[in-house]
């Protein structure tokens, strides 16, 4: 057979296991066995374990187990219920503060945790209940966790960012810190909509009120004393010190981001055994069930997906779809245009772990004989992957909030984060019309490459 009548067989033959329901570590396994046994020699076979094994045996990999303990510590505990009160109170007389609340609580436990969907069941199980509360429409206080859940993945740590810099091989620490930028852009994004929704819904519940309908909790007055914000304090201030410590470890050089990830995890275990008492063997127990199933689930579709991309590269499938693109000789803008596209579909079937490590081999080299900053386009990448937790058909974060919130209709979860999509395009807009958004942190601290 042809390069090409084995390259479409190989796609063909992956869409179609993944559609008949099997996880996707076996179906990419599957896959990618099955090709080895019948275009490859016999005795590739018998080198699977050592494969698999070598593609995986990367230090900075090592960090993907540690950063999920850390992450599984504070989701487990009441972190994200202690976060948001504290913000809230700071922030309940600001227009909008209540959403602009939850997102800024989204924002830092994402950065503390790492997890999209712990964010969103963290945050969203007091969150969403409270804005209900206090008159937000479902569909809106549902959107507002779902989109600020994404910023798990593009703030630092991000496990999807780890191992775009192992697939890419470029540094760690560079793109952890070419993600704060955008991250905090997303933040005001959503931020300011969050402002400009909750107005429109506060003069709806005003003029219904003003008509002689009935008075919504949107128009109730609640107050905090200075004394009550400044108890919540102490609340935060552990999380803020297990955030700055990690940052300061990476990023001054004291550690690896490997060696930084442990010393995230083993603080993340330290403070929830003093402030939330979690210390015996009973409460520490489902933090390390948790972190274990959620590792060795992660792994094995790593582990999976690398061997998909070995028996990919090894029949030239990768290589001749990279001299294809370039073939085509699209000019720069519209070369990546069809990429990020090309992502964006992927995003409705596959997790961002199996985008990256399934298209990397493919889209990696047409983009650097383009001239695009290959650290720039993992954090635009990152965002686009991140329309994809919000997105139907799949969209983990909607999922995870009809999890925690089962009362509000699916078809209301769904319209509620499309402004939030939309807010994510413009994003990927200001990063192509301005890439010192996100490249210019990481020259500024690390140099110029």
């Amino acid at each position: 057979m042809s390069e090409l009548a084995i390259g479409l067989s190989y796609g063909a033959a992956t869409l179609l296991v993944m559609f008949s329901g099997m996880p996707i570590a076996f179906a990419l396994g599957t896959v990618a066995v099955t090709f080895m046994y019948f275009f490859m020699p016999a005795s590739s076979l018998d080198t699977v374990a050592q494969n698999v094994y070598e593609e995986m045996a990367s230090i900075t990999l090592l960090s993907i187990p540690l950063f999920i303990m850390k992450g599984a510590a504070i989701g487990k505990s009441r972190a994200g219920q202690d976060l948001y009160s504290a913000i809230h109170a700071w922030l309940h007389k600001v227009p909008g503060g209540l959403g602009i609340a939850n997102v800024f609580a989204c924002a830092l436990f994402a950065a503390m945790a790492g997890s999209s969907p712990a964010t969103c069941s963290a945050i969203g199980s007091a969150g969403i209940p409270e804005m209900r509360r206090r008159g937000y429409s479902p569909g809106f206080a549902a959107g507002i966790i779902a989109a600020g859940g994404t910023l798990g993945i593009l703030l630092p740590p991000s496990i999807v960012m780890i191992l775009y810099a192992v697939a890419a091989e470029q540094s760690l620490g560079r793109l952890f810190l070419a993600g704060i930028g955008p991250g905090l852009l997303l933040v005001g994004l959503f931020a300011g909509y969050a402002t400009l929704r909750a107005r429109k819904e506060y003069q709806q519940a005003l003029a219904l009120y003003e008509s002689g309908g009935a008075k919504s909790a949107y128009l109730e007055v609640e107050h905090f004393s200075l004394a009550q914000k400044v108890e919540m304090l102490p609340r935060v201030l552990p999380f803020l010190i297990l955030l700055l410590g990690v940052m300061v470890a990476l990023y001054g050089g004291y550690a690896t981001p490997s060696e930084t990830a442990g010393l995230g995890g083993l603080m993340a275990l330290g403070l929830v055994a003093v402030v939330y008492g979690l210390w015996r063997p009973k409460d520490v127990a489902p933090l390390l069930s948790s972190t274990l199933k959620e590792s060795t689930m992660l792994m094995l579709i790593i582990g999976m997906s690398l061997l998909y991309s070995y028996v990919m590269s090894h029949l030239h499938i990768s290589q001749g779809a990279a001299q294809w693109i370039v073939g085509m000789q699209l000019s720069k803008w519209l070369l990546l245009a069809v990429i990020l596209l090309m992502v964006i579909v992927l995003g409705f079937f596959l997790p961002p772990v199996s985008i990256i490590l399934m298209t990397a081999p493919i889209i990696l080299p047409p983009l650097k004989s383009a001239g695009f900053d290959l650290i720039w386009f993992g954090v635009v990448m990152t965002i686009v992957m991140e329309m994809g937790l919000i997105h139907p058909p799949v969209g983990l974060n909607i999922f995870v909030i009809k999890n925690v919130a089962p009362d509000i209709p699916l078809k209301d979860v769904i319209w509620g984060v499309m402004p939030f999509v939309a807010l994510m395009f413009v994003a990927v807009f200001l990063l192509c019309a301005f890439p010192g958004i996100a490249t210019g942190l990481p020259n500024a601290v690390m140099g110029v490459k």
